[in-house]
């Protein structure tokens, strides 16, 4: 055999070797998420419904979550994507996208104040010209 038939004998082994392993892997994931769905966690299904479990049928593959109070939706066990965990949230993180927004703002006000009281009036900015006497005198 050539050494190119022998490379392409060794690529294709490795592609079915990450295929199997790959497998392996999402089985275990899947296998990991079944032992985790249990009646009453927060679950989140494939088209981003949230909700909590209320009962799961293994032998008809239907599952019933209550998005609401009252309100039970039937859907196939397949589409529970996830199990929604509340994250640890850290002390001063911002919850939402407007608390984010108060604080970068009224850290911008805290930076532009401590510039301000930086810069002294007679000193020129960069790229400006003075036109104090001194500045003449000394060239």
């Amino acid at each position: 055999m050539d050494p190119l038939s022998i490379a392409m004998l060794a690529i294709l082994g490795v592609l079915i070797f990450f295929m199997f392993r790959n497998s392996r892997k999402r089985k275990a994931q899947m296998e990991e998420l079944r032992e985790q769905m249990v009646p009453g966690v927060e679950v989140m299904t494939n088209f981003g419904l949230f909700g909590t479990l209320i009962t799961m049928d293994t032998v008809k593959n239907e599952a019933e979550i209550e998005i609401s109070k009252g309100v039970i939706v039937k859907v196939h066990s397949q589409t529970l994507a996830k199990v929604v965990a509340e994250d640890a949230v850290e002390d001063g993180a911002p919850r939402s996208v407007e608390e984010a927004m108060e604080i970068a703002n009224r850290e911008a006000a805290e930076r532009e104040a401590a510039g301000e009281a930086a810069v002294s009036e007679t000193d020129p900015e960069f790229g400006e010209l003075s036109d104090s006497k001194d500045d003449k005198s000394s060239k």
